[in-house]
């Protein structure tokens, strides 16, 4: 008859170091998880911003495609109705200012400001607005020369 011989080198993990090791991973993993979310949110409004500037782009183009005396391009502020790209909508407003010198004569330049906002996002930074700012001339000779 052969005897088991009990050898008290070879030792397990007990359930409660189990449990205990469950417990550490679980807290660790939700903690991932609400990163996982973060970045989620912060890939959504980076999404808006670039569509928001898409659509900037567009209107100064819009802008830049027309003749300098051209009634759009007459001085004053401009709300368009909501645009929508990617699926998301979007206010568009766009001041036109003429540029005069210092005696206060028109320059033949105009400063073309074009202000896009998201209208949906979760966080207040998501729908903070992109605005361009370009300067156009005709092509008829003058000062140009933009002061602050």
């Amino acid at each position: 008859m052969e005897k088991h011989i009990k050898n008290n080198s070879e030792r397990g993990f007990t359930l409660v170091e189990t449990a205990i090791a469950l417990v550490v991973m679980m807290v660790v993993s939700l903690s991932m998880s609400s990163l996982f979310v973060y970045s989620l949110h912060n890939n959504v409004g980076g999404n808006d911003r670039a569509l928001s500037m898409a659509v900037a782009q567009r209107q100064l183009e819009q802008l830049r495609s027309v003749n300098f005396n051209n009634s759009s391009l007459a001085a004053g502020t401009t709300t368009l109705s909501t645009v929508t790209e990617g699926g998301r909508s979007y206010s568009v407003v766009r001041t036109i200012t003429d540029e005069t010198n210092g005696d206060g004569s028109l320059k033949r330049l105009k400063k073309i400001t074009i202000s896009v906002t998201p209208m949906t996002g979760v966080k207040s930074w998501q729908r903070t607005p992109v605005v361009l700012v370009s300067h156009r001339s005709s092509l008829a000779t003058g000062a140009y020369a933009v002061s602050q």
